[in-house]
């Protein structure tokens, strides 16, 4: 047999013909399953071969340089071997051979389709987020990230993706420069893929707030997710045909105290609409921690404190307030215009409201 014969019916002519790149990246274990024993396989991958030898148990079907998704392909199935003591498997992920292992980093960002991350095929290493347990060393183009509770991965491009603000926090950390960190998180916002607030949790998770290249970027981040906050809410009031407010204005009782700007304010329906855009610049309680459903609590949250007594200090003198997130404005625009609406027409029923001094912020 030569180096060129078909060693399988699967095979029926050269592999750098079939389009798909499962079957022109296949571990060892895969090639075991179609029949390809380990000395066939080693016999494809010498000098001059039409195979080679891309990672660990894993190999390139075809001769010349690997593609960015063939790089990608492979290094996912190098992280998701099972270790040698464990058959487990997780079902949605174990048919292709990938395990509980997922792409995380600038990898993952260029899946996501951001601009400021470079293409697949210009990157030097793609970064592959395992269970802190793995023994598997980093090799070649792979960068092995470990967590202690894997996130729920999102499937892009047939293969699994670390949610967007893990693969954010895996990307920032390995970057030195901060206009790379900046622009990195205002296209996270910009482009609709996060809010500012879980992007900058998972940078608290992970300890990155300190850091110089991610300071600035954070306050860059938090302004332009409420520039955006603003702009929606501008939007939903006009489109909605809701009566035009005072915007971005402080209230205060005459000769007293400022109780607090509001990003909205009807005065003679005594109705305010805040935005809450605040961030978490503090530590996130262990079971809000990557890899679950839970949200860190809000008793730790001295943003959330100040916003919640500014709003029973306004409802005390008769004025309703009404919060709105970013989220909630992005994804279900219509549903807070009838919110608000709500408020207003509600005006009526209530009691009088003290008079407040209405002042620019």
């Amino acid at each position: 047999m030569t180096q060129n014969t078909p060693l399988s019916p699967l095979f029926p002519r050269p592999l750098h013909h079939l389009q798909d790149v499962t079957h022109r990246v296949l571990s060892a274990a895969q090639l075991r399953a179609r029949g390809v024993s380990a000395a066939q396989t080693s016999a494809q991958c010498l000098p001059g071969g039409p195979w080679q030898h891309l990672l660990p148990g894993v190999y390139l079907l075809h001769a010349g340089a690997p593609s960015g998704q063939e790089r990608l392909y492979g290094a996912l199935l190098y992280a998701g071997r099972p270790p040698a003591s464990s058959r487990r498997a997780v079902p949605e992920q174990a048919d292709a051979g990938f395990g509980e292992a997922m792409v995380t980093g600038l990898a993952a960002l260029a899946l996501y389709g951001f601009a400021s991350a470079p293409d697949l095929a210009a990157l030097h290493r793609v970064d592959v987020l395992v269970p802190r347990t793995r023994r598997l060393r980093s090799t070649r183009f792979v960068e092995v990230v470990r967590a202690a509770a894997l996130p729920v991965p999102v499937r892009l491009a047939g293969v699994p993706v670390a949610p967007v603000e893990r693969a954010l926090a895996d990307a920032v950390a390995g970057l030195g420069e901060a206009e790379d960190v900046t622009r990195l998180l205002t296209e996270a916002v910009r482009a609709g893929h996060s809010e500012p607030a879980a992007v900058v949790r998972e940078l608290s998770v992970a300890k990155l707030l300190g850091r110089p290249a991610v300071v600035g970027a954070v306050d860059a981040l938090l302004a332009e997710g409420r520039a955006d906050a603003e702009a929606r809410l501008y939007t939903m009031v006009r489109e909605h045909g809701l009566p035009e407010p005072l915007w971005n204005v402080g209230l205060r009782l005459p000769g007293g105290p400022e109780l607090g700007g509001v990003d909205a304010y009807w005065p003679d329906l005594a109705v305010a609409v805040e935005l809450d855009t605040r961030a978490p610049r503090f530590g996130v309680p262990e079971e809000g921690r990557r890899g679950g459903n839970q949200s860190p609590g809000r008793t730790e949250d001295p943003q959330w404190s100040a916003y919640a007594a500014k709003r029973e200090r306004l409802e005390r003198l008769g004025v309703t307030v009404v919060h709105l997130t970013p989220r909630k404005l992005r994804e279900a625009m219509d549903q807070q215009a009838t919110v608000v609406r709500t408020a207003l027409m509600a005006a009526d029923d209530r009691e009088p409201p003290a008079y407040l001094v209405v002042l620019p912020r």
